[in-house]
């Protein structure tokens, strides 16, 4: 058992001797002691005097004497009204040190049969990536790397969104103004292209609206009636009719997004092992709506449209078929559900989409459990706040998003810039060089976009992101790149730290032990972070335990101390700490330097 478990434990022995009650050892909670109170763990008793039946102080007194006496790992106690501090005693740290540093297989849970898919990304094949999707990559993948951590098998999907009215109005104004222009002639990303049309769409689409209501329409009717628009409107009919000319235009121009997207995925760090295509799973669903007909789950209204009553459920009637027999989002997307069960049998399927969809994903998930769907219980949309920026909101039609590619190019630059000017580069080739401001600035900006709760809404802030000091990637990174030059001359002067026993140093000071208490959270926090699908419960870990490691770094000695004994824990200590802090940001998809 754990050290906390051997308390809680002791505590339910503690009830059942003092107070003749018995209480489960998984009510009897233990937390972090505050900073300014000696211990290491703390015991609340205000919810247990009813037990008691003594006051605050006499009960947490009571119950510290018997763990006192009966636990091995308490040394002593300290009571602060209603809370029992419990301090432990030195050879219960190094016994706790040496455990997890001799476990190989620490940070990865045994697997638990179960398999998961994560959706993530799910980007239009008629504009790039931008701001928003990088939050919906970094949260996708983090998580996915997190499950996976946990014990999941884990498969990585992406439902492309090539198809629609949003597609065709790129084609339309391609066909209008491209005059054959390519990524190659133009030098543009694929995805850039596309993105190009769809902003000239919408500038054309406007003046089109301008001179109709010049002519005399209402505005309403030129929005309606504006010749560039219906020609979006008949080129989608022949999609959907296969019209050959306009199919191949369709793929041309999906080839090109498909390897500007591929460029700009390579340069996330992010990848995936199963891709679903709009233009494949848009008409799946009409046999569950049958289906639902059969089951009564579904019912007709006199234009022969089908619906959902979920008023039962707190929400409102909700369309699943048109009365034409055309799909509606929530057809396609209960057939998509069905084909990932059918492709994987997944236990658990995580939606990442921002929370402008929380009603949409509520009522498809609580029609696929009406339908009695086997993986009904594992749906789960992972809902994230949108992304602001200093300069406000952005708007993919007219043309004023923050590009994804954009962005993470300035955060390389701004990396090599503030690098240079802390002068970290010392001894570094061009190719060394470079690539450390490749990790500086991407992991600036995972770090910055994951350490916030995916639900919150949040500003970005590029120049607050790269900083050194502070809760940054580069904080975190720094302090792992500390630790491994400190490991690098460990080996040069022939410190054996790998292989010492540390049980018999004796007394050890504070910071170490509240480094080690911080290195045995690691797979607690894990646990956490894999239950609640938040990469950011990681991240504040991370620079928790960079803080931790710089004080422990301040206060102690390392090659100066005398006893080699020491010196080898102290490095061993350091060693963990940076495995700890690699294997965190890795969940995260950042990368740490050995050099700066």
């Amino acid at each position: 058992m754990t050290i906390q478990e051997n308390i809680q434990k002791g505590l339910q022995l503690a009830f059942q001797n003092i107070f003749n009650h018995s209480v489960e050892t998984q009510d009897l909670a233990l937390a972090p002691t505050r900073k300014e109170f000696e211990g290491t763990y703390t015991f609340v008793v205000f919810p247990y005097l009813k037990i008691s039946r003594t006051t605050p102080e006499n009960t947490a007194t009571l119950l510290g004497e018997y763990l006192q006496e009966n636990v091995k790992e308490v040394a002593g106690f300290n009571v602060v009204k209603g809370f029992l501090n419990l301090v432990l005693n030195q050879s219960s740290w190094l016994d706790l040190f040496t455990k997890i540093y001799q476990n190989p297989s620490r940070g990865q849970m045994p697997s638990n049969g179960k398999r998961v898919m994560v959706e993530y990304s799910s980007p239009n094949t008629n504009k790039p990536l931008h701001l928003g999707h990088l939050r919906n990559n970094f949260l996708g993948y983090s998580v996915a790397q997190i499950l996976e951590a946990n014990g999941y098998e884990v498969i990585k999907s992406n439902l492309v969104n090539d198809r629609g009215i949003h597609i065709c109005k790129s084609m339309v104004a391609y066909l209008r103004f491209g005059n054959g222009e390519t990524p190659e002639s133009s030098g543009l990303k694929g995805d850039h292209l596309a993105g190009k049309y769809y902003v000239l769409f919408d500038k054309e689409y406007k003046n089109e609206i301008k001179e109709l209501v010049a002519s005399g329409q209402t505005e309403e009717a030129a929005k309606k009636n504006a010749p560039i628009l219906l020609e979006a409107q008949e080129m989608l009919r022949k999609w959907e009719a296969n019209d050959q000319e306009t199919v191949a235009l369709w793929k041309q121009m999906n080839t090109w997004v498909y390897a500007g997207f591929d460029e700009t995925y390579r340069k996330m760090g992010v990848e995936f092992d199963k891709f679903y295509y709009e233009s494949d799973t848009y008409l799946l669903g009409k046999d569950i709506v049958e289906e639902g007909l059969q089951k009564g789950v579904f019912f007709k209204k006199e234009d022969n449209s089908v619906w959902v009553d979920l008023t039962d459920e707190g929400l409102d009637e909700k369309l699943v078929l048109r009365g034409d027999g055309t799909s509606v989002y929530i057809t396609q997307d209960m057939g998509t559900a069905d084909l990932k069960y059918e492709d994987f049998q997944i236990d658990k399927s995580v939606y990442v989409v921002g929370n402008e969809q929380d009603y949409h994903f509520d009522v498809l998930f609580k029609i696929l459990k009406k339908l009695g769907r086997p993986y009904g219980e594992g749906l789960y949309h992972l809902s994230y706040g949108m992304v602001d920026l200093p300069t406000g909101k952005m708007k993919s039609r007219e043309g004023t998003v923050v590009d994804a590619d954009d962005l993470m190019q300035e955060m390389v630059d701004t990396a090599e810039k503030h690098t240079k000017e802390l002068g970290k580069i010392e001894g570094f080739s061009a190719e060394q060089a470079e690539e450390l401001y490749q990790i500086l600035g991407l992991g600036a900006l995972k770090y910055f976009l994951l350490k916030v709760d995916p639900k919150k809404r949040m500003l970005f802030n590029p120049q607050e992101s790269i900083e050194f000091q502070g809760f940054t990637g580069p904080f975190v990174q720094y302090s792992h790149a500390r630790i491994a030059s400190i490991l690098r001359k460990a080996d040069q002067i022939g410190v054996d730290y790998q292989k010492a026993d540390f049980t018999g140093i004796g007394s050890i000071a504070q910071s170490e032990s509240d480094l080690i208490y911080l290195l045995n959270e690691f797979e607690n926090k894990l646990r956490l972070a894999g239950d609640e699908y938040s990469p950011s419960i990681i991240a504040h870990y991370l620079f928790e335990l960079a803080k931790e490691y710089n004080r422990f770094y301040a206060d102690q000695q390392i090659f100066a101390e005398e006893k080699p004994e020491l010196v080898a824990f102290r490095v061993a200590l350091s060693s963990l700490t940076a495995q700890t802090i690699k294997k965190g940001m890795g969940l995260l998809g950042i990368q740490v330097p050995d050099r700066m």
